[in-house]
């Protein structure tokens, strides 16, 4: 028997340290060849690590949350042969091949990976072990085990007034999907699973250890609003034609060309009123003293997951149709919420747009997301009476809640473009007028 290091490997880009977000393997593990054995995280993206050897897992080199320098011993495994390692003699390091590394999505959950094969006893005790515990009563966690589960889960099983530690997870690593949530109510709980009453004296707490995208989402907020100049402007926008068209060109085209909501719409008009404010398309580089105006419009489409926000790039949306960014749009959307994005569509983004869609709100103050200089957030659409010309009428209204880098944007610069912005929208055959 051998011993194989996997080393932290090279992910490009001149990244000298990762982060390491989550270990799918424990010391003692007999593993497979690329089955992942843990997610490191970049500036941008979480990148699977996968093994290139089978073996057994003799040692873990870092704990999740912890950064580690590329080149740094990852795992060692236990292999037949000789492996890749000796004991250096005299103190001289030994020597290890590092591994190709496979790029993933930028999130603290691993997407959906293909089941590595297993031996056919090694299956057959499986399935004998699923068997055995498919029939036993639900056997709580130790109370020093802590149960894994995204934010979204646990927030779902506390509204339930379920105990995470009684519910078998069937994700990597034990971690406790929705579909472990929809099978544990689903079955009548013995009384020790029985889900406590709302309105039950609770004495218990809970640590969650910032790691990952969650840590990233927490030092760009951070970042942001200790660099930026902040102000918000807030605008009131009749939307009623626009909803008009919306639904025109949806019972029109919508079973050829696809449905379009208002984000294409509004990414339009983002488009159209920046050809006259070219200063608030723009990076600024504050270290440098450098601000940088872009002809490409490249939206930021900032998108909530099970994990936390990210904001995938909608591209040269300055020459994209309606439909062709609505298209985009859902597509990003969805790789995004799935943890497919790729760190290329997670990047270099010129503008954002944020919303909270039916949950928007009346008023809402966004951090521009940096190096940008602005953050166009839009609120819920709700029915208003208005008064127009001197009569009392039904709208359809909606609040567009922004924020500008002061240090780059001027007060009055900013209010002109939402104006913009606001009679392209009121006006929607405007924004397909050259």
């Amino acid at each position: 028997m051998g011993t194989h290091v996997i080393k932290m490997p090279d992910i490009g880009e001149g990244i000298a340290q990762v982060e390491l977000v989550e270990w799918f393997v424990k010391v003692g593990d007999v593993i497979a060849e690329d089955q992942v054995v843990a997610d490191v995280m970049t500036d941008k993206a979480t990148v699977e690590i996968p093994s290139p050897v089978s073996g057994k897992v003799l040692a873990l080199g870092g704990q999740p949350g912890e950064v580690m320098a590329v080149g740094s011993e990852l795992i060692r495994i236990e292999v037949e042969g000789s492996g890749n390692h000796v004991d250096a003699p005299q103190g001289k390091p030994a020597e290890a091949k590092p591994v190709e590394p496979v790029a993933a999505p930028a999130a603290n959950t691993p997407p959906a990976r293909a089941a590595v094969p297993a031996p056919a006893c090694q299956a057959a005790a499986t399935a004998t072990a699923t068997a055995t515990a498919t029939a036993a009563p639900i056997v709580p966690r130790q109370a020093g085990d802590k149960p894994l589960a995204s934010p979204a889960v646990r927030k779902r099983a506390l509204d339930a007034g379920i105990e995470l530690r009684y519910v078998h997870g069937s994700g990597p690593a034990g971690r406790i999907l929705h579909e472990d949530l929809d099978a544990f109510m689903s079955k009548p709980q013995t009384a020790t699973g029985q889900a406590p009453s709302g309105y039950a004296k609770r004495t218990d707490s809970e640590q969650v250890q910032v790691i990952g995208l969650r840590r990233k989402i927490a030092q760009r907020m951070q970042d942001a609003k200790r660099r930026v100049a902040h102000f918000s402007y807030v605008e009131e926008i009749d939307v009623t034609a626009l909803e008009a068209l919306r639904q025109q060109l949806n019972q029109k085209h919508g079973d050829s060309r696809g449905k379009l909501t208002l984000l294409p719409f509004l990414v339009r008009a983002l488009v159209v009123a920046l050809r006259d404010f070219p200063q608030i398309n723009a990076t600024y580089d504050d270290e440098a003293q450098v601000i940088t105006r872009h002809g490409a419009v490249h939206v930021g489409i900032a998108t909530q997951g099970d994990n936390g926000l990210m904001v995938p790039v909608l591209r040269h949306a300055e020459a994209g149709s309606l439909w062709g960014n609505a298209s985009e749009i859902g597509r990003l959307a969805t790789a995004a919420r799935s943890n497919k994005a790729s760190r290329e569509e997670l990047s270099g983004s010129t503008i954002t747009l944020t919303s909270l869609g039916a949950l928007g709100g009346i008023v809402s103050t966004p951090v521009v997301n940096t190096p940008e200089v602005a953050i166009v957030g839009v609120n819920r659409m709700v029915e208003r009476p208005m008064v127009i010309d001197g009569q009392i009428v039904i709208r359809k209204m909606m609040n567009l809640s922004s924020s500008f880098d002061h240090r780059v944007v001027d007060g009055m610069d900013a209010a002109l473009f939402i104006q913009a912005v606001r009679g392209l929208l009121e006006q929607p055959a405007c924004l397909f007028v050259e």
